[in-house]
C-alpha cells in the first residue's frame, strides 16, 4: 500500500472508528466538533480525543466512564493502522498506532513516491500571481530588502508544488519622484557608463543626489521659517538638516570625487526640486525625452538587480513596468470610474478617496479585520500638479493582474498595511469585491543587524551582494577547517551552496510577522537550526547509503522498536500535513522548522544506533530504508525553500 499522506490515513481511521462508536451509543446526541490531537507523551498514543468532556456535560455522566464505553463499542475488526485504543486521564480516548504496519506504509510510501512525497495536490488548482521583490530600480538590493524575494520565491514554490498554476511577477516601480531624482543626477553627470556593477554605481548617484537636494530644500525651508518667525518649526528643521549634513559628510568621505562632481553640477540649478518635478511629470505623461532618460537608467539599474537575483536563484515569469500602465489609459480609466462613485472628492487641488465612507457603505470592518472604532484615513489619488500616486497606479495594476489570475498575492512589508488596505477598499468601491476577497497581502517584518541602522535614502545599508559574498567566504573557511582533504574546487562548490543556503534559510525560517535579527553565528551554525546543519544531515544520510553499498532488500519493519525510530517515522509521516498547512496558510517557515526538527531527530538516531552493522540483516535493511526515507524528506523540504540538498559536504 502506497499512501500520499500516511498520518492522515491513521487519523481518518481513528475518526471513523470514533464516529461509528458514537453513532452506536449516542445517535441522538449532537457533537459540535470531533477533534483529534497529538498527546504530549507518546505513551498516551499518537492521537487522542477529548470529546468525552463535552459529552459528559450534555449527558451529565462521568467523562472517564463515557470514554470506556466508547472504547468498548469500537468496531475493532475494521482496525488497520490502529493497534489498540484505551480510555485514560479522566476521560481521554487514546489511539495507538500499529507501528510495524505503519512503519512499512510510511517508509515504503516515501521511497516509492520519492520526489513527489509530501507534495499533496489540491483538488482545486488556481491561477495565482505571486508578486514579490518589486524593488525600486534606484540602488542595489540590501539585506533589509532581501527577505522579500526569499519569502516570495518560497511561497511560489509551495503553491506550485501544491498543484496551482503559479506566475511570479516583479513590478518595476519606475514612476515617481525617486526615479526622477536618480535620473536627474545621472543626467547631470553626462549619463556615464558604470565602471562597476550598475546598481551599485547608480545607488551612489541616487543617494548623493537625494542628499544634496534635501539639504538645499531644508536650508530654503529654514530661511522661510526664520523670515516669518515660525519658532515651532525651526528646531525640527534644524534637527532634520543636521541629520542630512551628517549623511552628506559620510557620503563625501566614501565617494569624494563623485560627491564633489554632483555638488558642482547640482549647484548650477537654482531650483533642482523644480527640475525633478518637471521630469517626473513628463515621464508619467510619456514624453519621449523623459522616457529615454528615466527608462534607460531604470533598465540599467535593473540589470544589476537581475544579476543579484540570479545569483540567489530567484526567477520571474513577468517583469511589469509601472510606467507602461501610466502610459496607457488604464490608470485614467480607474480614476474616471472612481470619480463616478460617491467616495471621491476634491480637496484643495488634490483628489481624495474617502475610504472610511466606502468601508461603512459596504460593511467591510469585520471582513477586513478592522476594529469598529478604527477610522480608515482617506487616500490621495492625484496631487495638485496632476500626477498620480503609487496607490492609484496600484489599483490599475491589480485589475490588470486579475485579468490573468484568480488569486493575487502581494509580498510586501507590513509597513505597507494601510496602502494594501486602501487597495482592497478601492476594489470594493469599483465593484470588484470578488477581486478584493482574492487579493492577499503577505506581510513580513523587517531584517535588522545588531548595532546597525539601515537607510536607503542616506546610503546606510549593507548590500545583499556583500552579504552573499561574506556568507560564501565564511562557509569556505568552515568547510576548509572541517574537510581539509577536499580539493580547492570541491571546497568552493560546497562553500557556494552552503553560504547561499544559509542566507536563504535565515530569511525564511522566522515567522513572517516577526523581525529577523541577522547574525553570522546563527546563520552559519553547523550544529543546529540552520541551512548548513540541515544540509549536513542530508549529506550524512547520503553517506550512510553510499557506505552500505547495497539496497535494503528485506527490511523487517517490525524490528524498528526504538523510541527514536518511532519518532522519525511519525515525523516523516506528518510531512504531507505540514506541507498542506504551509501552502494553505502561506507559511514557508513551517517547512524550515520541520526540516530542522527532522534533522535533529535523525542526528540523534545516527549517534545512538548502528545502521549498516545492525543485526539481524532485516533490522539493518529496515534502518537503511528509514535513512533513505529521511534523505528523501529532507531533500524535498530543502527544495521547497530553494536550498540545495547536497550529497557530500
Amino acid at each position: 500500500m502506497v499512501s500520499e499522506n500516511p498520518f492522515a490515513e491513521f487519523r481518518l481511521e481513528c475518526q471513523n472508528s470514533l464516529e461509528g462508536s458514537l453513532q452506536k451509543l449516542f445517535s441522538e446526541t449532537q457533537i459540535t466538533r470531533l477533534s483529534l490531537e497529538r498527546p504530549p507523551n507518546p505513551e498516551f498514543g499518537q492521537l487522542a480525543s477529548s470529546l468525552c468532556f463535552e459529552l459528559a456535560k450534555q449527558l451529565n455522566e462521568n467523562p472517564l466512564t463515557l470514554a470506556k464505553r466508547l472504547v468498548e463499542a469500537l468496531n475493532k475488526s475494521k482496525f488497520s493502522l490502529i493497534e489498540h485504543v484505551d480510555a485514560a486521564g479522566g476521560g481521554y480516548i487514546n489511539f495507538h498506532v500499529d507501528f510495524p504496519k505503519f512503519s512499512s506504509i510510511t517508509i515504503e510510501s516515501v521511497r516509492h513516491l520519492d520526489i513527489e512525497y509530501g507534495l499533496v495536490k489540491t483538488d482545486k488548482p488556481l491561477k495565482i500571481i505571486v508578486e514579490h521583490t518589486s524593488a525600486n530600480p534606484l540602488h542595489p538590493m540590501h539585506i533589509g530588502q532581501a527577505r522579500n524575494p526569499m519569502l516570495g520565491d518560497a511561497i511560489a514554490q509551495l503553491l506550485k508544488s501544491r498543484g496551482h498554476n503559479v506566475y511570479r511577477h516583479f513590478y518595476v516601480d519606475d514612476v515617481g519622484r525617486q526615479s526622477a531624482v536618480l535620473a536627474y543626477g545621472y543626467k547631470k553627470l553626462g549619463r556615464p557608463k558604470p565602471d562597476e556593477k550598475p546598481d551599485h554605481f547608480l545607488g551612489k548617484i541616487y543617494t548623493i543626489t537625494s542628499c544634496l537636494i534635501e539639504i538645499k530644500r531644508l536650508k530654503r525651508e529654514l530661511e522661510r521659517a526664520k523670515a516669518v518667525s515660525a519658532t515651532e518649526e525651526i528646531p525640527n528643521l534644524n534637527k532634520e538638516l543636521d541629520d542630512w549634513m551628517s549623511a552628506a559628510a559620510e557620503l563625501k568621505e566614501k565617494h569624494p570625487n563623485l560627491f564633489e562632481e554632483l555638488l558642482e553640477r547640482i549647484t548650477e540649478d537654482e531650483d533642482p526640486e523644480k527640475k525633478i518635478n518637471e521630469l517626473n511629470k513628463a515621464y508619467e505623461a510619456g514624453h519621449e525625452r523623459a522616457k529615454q532618460l528615466i527608462r534607460g537608467v531604470s533598465e540599467l539599474c535593473l540589470q544589476g538587480l537581475k544579476q543579484t537575483l540570479n545569483r540567489a536563484e530567484v526567477s520571474y515569469d513577468s517583469w511589469d513596468w509601472e510606467s507602461e500602465l501610466a502610459w496607457t489609459s488604464r490608470v485614467q480609466t480607474v480614476l474616471e470610474k472612481l470619480k463616478k462613485t460617491p467616495y471621491v472628492f476634491p480637496l484643495g487641488g488634490i483628489l481624495e478617496f474617502d475610504a472610511e465612507k466606502a468601508v461603512q457603505q459596504f460593511d467591510l470592518k469585520k471582513k477586513l479585520g478592522l476594529r469598529e472604532s478604527y477610522e480608515v484615513p482617506s487616500l490621495t489619488l492625484i496631487r495638485a500638479d496632476g500626477t498620480t500616486l503609487y496607490p492609484t497606479r496600484d489599483i490599475a495594476y491589480t485589475l490588470w493582474k486579475f485579468e490573468r489570475a484568480e488569486k493575487v498575492i502581494n509580498v510586501i512589508g507590513m509597513e505597507q498595511k494601510l496602502a494594501q488596505l486602501h487597495l482592497k477598499i478601492a476594489l470594493h468601491a469599483l465593484g470588484y469585491g470578488n477581486y478584493a476577497d482574492n487579493l492577499i497581502h503577505f506581510a513580513y517584518n523587517l531584517v535588522s543587524l545588531p548595532g546597525y541602522t539601515m537607510s536607503s535614502r542616506t546610503g546606510r545599508y549593507i548590500k545583499f551582494d556583500e552579504v552573499m559574498d561574506e556568507a560564501v567566504k565564511r562557509a569556505y573557511e568552515e568547510v576548509s577547517k572541517r574537510s581539509p582533504q577536499l580539493s580547492e574546487e570541491q571546497k568552493q562548490e560546497i562553500a557556494n551552496f552552503v553560504g547561499m543556503g544559509a542566507v536563504r534559510y535565515a530569511l525564511v525560517e522566522v515567522d513572517p510577522s516577526k523581525p529577523v535579527v541577522f547574525t553570522w553565528d546563527r546563520v552559519l551554525n553547523f550544529e543546529t537550526n540552520s541551512a548548513p546543519y540541515i544540509q549536513y544531515s542530508h549529506a550524512r544520510a547520503c553517506s550512510i547509503l553510499r557506505k552500505a553499498a547495497r539496497k535494503p532488500e528485506k527490511p523487517a519493519y517490525n524490528l524498528l522498536k526504538e523510541k527514536l525510530e518511532h519518532e522519525i517515522i511519525l515525523t516523516i509521516s506528518s510531512f504531507p500535513d505540514i506541507f498542506i498547512e504551509a501552502a494553505e496558510l502561506l507559511k514557508p517557515n513551517l517547512i524550515a522548522d520541520f526540516a530542522n526538527v527532522l534533522a535533529d531527530k535523525f542526528n540523534t538516531f545516527y549517534n545512538a544506533l548502528p545502521v549498516i552493522k545492525a543485526k539481524p540483516q532485516g533490522l539493518s535493511d529496515a534502518r537503511l530504508a528509514l535513512v533513505d526515507a529521511v534523505r528523501i524528506v529532507l531533500r524535498n523540504t530543502l527544495n521547497l525553500i530553494g536550498i540545495v540538498a547536497p550529497e557530500r559536504m
